[in-house]
């Protein structure tokens, strides 16, 4: 209400698009699309839904590896609120996240800062669903913050390189088990 007795509508539709952010140049207009992700990629394996499941769990957690093939040293407590994080030994780490959902074997949902340094939120939700030949994964990432280029880059090819090494894991067990 202001001063005067009278009410004055609250339009919020710019600030729902929009936000301003100050720097020494002055003010400038970041839309929405620019501090939010999106991101979904799918993929079919040839494979049991629990073998799939495990191995998303496997390479999320010790078996998460860079485009190198290099581990990234992580780790996922397999429970509701336990940690997923990077164990760089010696004391040394960093908080991804936790586990906000785990249903073996159809749905595991993370939330956490992720390998965002910086004032980000992230929800990445995993469904599994068998189907006729296999299980079909869908893999989605919301994210909300200040997202820096390189990682919105990034995770696309990130998230693409585990979904083929879940595929690839399952193969290589699968051809195992035919031998």
């Amino acid at each position: 209400m202001l001063h005067d007795g009278s009410k004055k509508t609250l339009d919020v539709t710019i600030w729902s698009r929009y936000y301003g952010v100050t720097y020494e140049e002055g003010i400038t207009i970041v839309t929405l699309n620019e501090l939010t992700l999106d991101i979904t990629h799918s993929i079919d394996v040839k494979a049991d839904i629990g073998d799939v499941y495990r191995s998303v769990l496997h390479r999320l957690g010790e078996g998460n590896t860079n485009a190198q093939g290099e581990s990234m040293q992580m780790m996922l407590e397999q429970w509701p609120g336990g940690r997923w994080f990077r164990d760089r030994g010696n004391g040394v780490g960093h908080l991804w996240g936790h586990v906000q959902v785990i249903k073996p074997p159809v749905l595991l949902e993370l939330s956490g800062p992720m390998f965002m340094s910086y004032p980000a939120l992230n929800h990445l939700e995993v469904k599994l669903e068998q189907r006729p030949g296999g299980t079909h994964v869908d893999l989605r990432h919301r994210a909300m913050g200040f997202i820096e280029p390189a990682h919105r880059e990034g995770v696309t090819k990130g998230w693409r390189q585990i979904l083929d090494n879940i595929a690839q894991d399952c193969a290589a067990q699968a051809s195992a088990q035919r031998t």
